[in-house]
């Protein structure tokens, strides 16, 4: 799984609120807080469970053997210089 940007973490929890709404049948201007219809459906945060899977795949990653693609790619230094507006950000340092 790959970094997600700070804009795309924004977006996933728009699009989260936008749902839970949808399944409890109200509407923005009903002013009823997030917070309290996640409680209601007993839903976690979207950041924290996108955290828990990048967690949990880092685990099935660890555990395979040294010789795996897998883990060689995790290891793997990319040469050359990035473009500028790419963040220098692994996917190591995002787990």
């Amino acid at each position: 799984m790959w970094p997600v940007r700070n804009e795309n973490e924004m977006a996933f929890q728009w699009a989260e609120m936008r749902m839970v709404r949808w399944v409890c049948a109200i509407k923005l201007h009903d002013r009823v807080p997030s917070k309290g219809l996640t409680e209601r459906l007993g839903l976690d945060d979207i950041i924290l469970v996108l955290q828990q899977n990048r967690l949990q795949w880092y685990g099935h990653v660890l555990r395979t053997e040294d010789n795996d693609w897998v883990k060689k790619c995790m290891e793997y230094e990319v040469e050359g210089a990035r473009p500028r507006d790419r963040l220098k950000k692994t996917w190591r340092e995002t787990v």
